[in-house]
């Protein structure tokens, strides 16, 4: 316990933040939709973009 709180204090004597994260600070840095479902959106409004252009030049 000792050797912990003597790392502690010699961190924040060097300026860097001793403590490790909260959970709110790492979500508030995570995106609110994960991935796979950005990926969803993209592949949608992408092939309907692709789809038009496709219909537009051979039809």
């Amino acid at each position: 316990m000792r050797q912990r709180n003597e790392k502690f204090a010699k961190d924040a004597r060097a300026g860097k933040k001793p403590t490790h994260p909260s959970r709110q600070e790492q979500l508030a840095k995570r995106s609110p939709i994960n991935i796979w479902a950005l990926g969803v959106i993209v592949f949608v409004v992408l092939g309907g973009v692709l789809f038009e252009l496709v219909r537009i030049i051979f039809l």
